[in-house]
């Protein structure tokens, strides 16, 4: 397993980070034990969640997730040997939120954090990522600028105020962003160097085949401020798979079970995925394994959280790491995506 640094630290992230999303709702508790064995057994140091776990976000699940690692964590006794990432909710109005509305502001942050040390069963968070800005922004495939007025919304450095004591408290080591825009990292940055704030380090964003704009502007501006990508869904929720093709929904999938995969049946979108499939098997590649190699060897990718709900993907996804794409393949991926650009932003 190859190791890269997290942002400016000196701390190294296995280039393969677990997801854990499914963890209580198409898993179980021993699924998740028993994907986490296998993980750190195969060098992965770095596990990924957050509060809103698992996905669909239910109240009666919510939670799960974290609670699932914590009781792994406590069995294991390796907490030291891992970078533990979660995340707190952006803006929302879901009132199974501290009552909701919920905001990025102090009270909020602050009940966040203690609810996640303790369904973890740690004092310490190593990676606290804010899962969405508190402000309105194009998230999951919006398209187009909105014109937003900021008034009502909690100001980046005064979260930044919050998620800095924390640090000092010895509660969390570093800060991340999620489904973050230049304005937003830039404005954290400006924050962090003109009040002697913490910095962020992390931004856990879309990266994909099917979606690429993170190349534009994005890429250059993270990685150029030391700013790592830690890229989510780099199979398209499963579409790159093939799976979902000609309008199949495989038992026990996602999308069969939640209907949560809009973002990736755009006009197109099965089209240029075909595209994807004929050159894996012209290649004689696993198409899974194209997809995620592609992220993989991104100069500008720090970690690529993979997902499974089965140990068989799992392994998969896993042995993606070992797989080096030519450059001849490489050129091919990007024949297409010229042919659409970003079908699935």
């Amino acid at each position: 397993m190859e190791y890269r640094k997290l942002g400016n630290t000196e701390v190294d992230v296995s280039k393969i980070c677990l997801g854990t999303m499914t963890w209580g709702q198409q898993n179980t508790e021993e699924e998740a034990h028993e994907q986490m064995d296998y993980a750190i057994d195969h060098g992965i140091n770095f596990f990924d969640t957050a509060e809103l776990y698992p996905i669909p976000p239910k109240p009666e699940t919510q939670g799960l997730t974290e609670k699932y690692i914590g009781t792994w964590l406590k069995k294991k006794g390796n907490r030291e040997k891992l970078i533990i990432a979660t995340k707190v909710v952006g803006r929302t109005d879901l009132d199974w939120f501290r009552g909701g509305p919920n905001q990025l502001d102090r009270k909020c942050i602050e009940e966040a954090i203690e609810g996640s040390l303790k369904r973890l069963q740690t004092d310490y968070i190593d990676i606290y990522q804010l899962h969405w800005p508190d402000r309105p922004i194009n998230l999951f495939g919006g398209l187009s600028y909105r014109h937003i007025n900021l008034d009502n919304c909690i100001p980046p450095q005064e979260t930044l105020h919050v998620l800095s004591d924390l640090v000092e408290k010895g509660k969390i080591r570093y800060v991340g962003l999620s489904n973050e825009t230049p304005w937003g990292l830039a404005t954290f940055l400006k924050a962090s160097d003109e009040q002697g704030l913490s910095r962020v380090v992390s931004v856990q964003n879309v990266y994909n085949l099917l979606s690429r704009v993170y190349e534009n502007g994005l890429s250059e501006y993270y990685y150029r401020e030391k700013v790592g990508l830690l890229a989510y869904s780099p199979l398209a929720q499963g579409y790159l798979s093939g799976k979902y093709q000609n309008g199949e929904r495989p038992e026990g999938s996602r999308t069969a079970l939640f209907e949560r995969g809009d973002r990736y049946e755009t006009p197109h979108a099965e089209e240029i995925i075909q595209k994807y499939l004929d050159l894996a098997r012209e290649v004689n590649i696993d198409p899974v394994t194209m997809a995620l190699s592609f992220v993989n060897h991104q100069k500008f990718v720090t970690s690529n959280i993979i997902g499974a709900t089965s140990m068989e993907q799992l392994k998969i996804a896993i042995d993606s790491q070992e797989v080096t794409l030519s450059k001849e393949i490489i050129k091919e991926i990007n024949a297409i995506h010229i042919s659409s650009p970003n079908p699935c932003p």
